[in-house]
């Protein structure tokens, strides 16, 4: 299987709180579509500092992260972020990679979005088995 890639879009969650409370015009939020890589091997979703400014995202922790090639990092954990593919939507933490130049989607937020990886298209899939909205395991 090669790699895959989706395009998702990132809103800013604090933002949508704000609008929500009516104290943020909706044209105000900051969003963007980025072309991800779909990592199934990584846990979180890992985006770029340049993306983390853009958006003006708060860092709201330090944690250890572990990278393909077994170093461990400390990295910012920014967030709350909104993403969305398709008919999807999961609000994560982000963990930032200042010099990445990609972002990745990992196993926590696609779960909770219940999307799949097609492996002989290649692609990221809503899941046939529950194509209208995500279906959760509770057990």
């Amino acid at each position: 299987m090669g790699l895959v890639h989706a395009e998702i879009q990132l809103t800013n969650g604090d933002d949508l709180a704000m609008v929500r409370k009516g104290h943020l015009a909706k044209d105000d939020v900051k969003q963007m579509k980025v072309r991800a890589l779909v990592d199934s091997g990584a846990y979180m979703l890992t985006i770029t500092g340049e993306i983390r400014n853009q958006l003006d995202l708060p860092v709201i922790d330090r944690d250890l992260a572990e990278l393909a090639d077994g170093s461990l990092v400390e990295v910012d954990v920014a967030g709350p972020v909104e993403v969305r593919f398709e008919n999807r939507r999961v609000t994560a933490d982000a963990m930032v990679l200042p010099d990445a130049t990609e972002v990745l989607l990992g196993c926590i937020p696609m779960e909770a979005m219940d999307v799949l990886i097609d492996p002989k298209r290649q692609k990221l899939i809503v899941n046939p088995q529950s194509p209208d909205r995500a279906k959760l395991s509770l057990k």
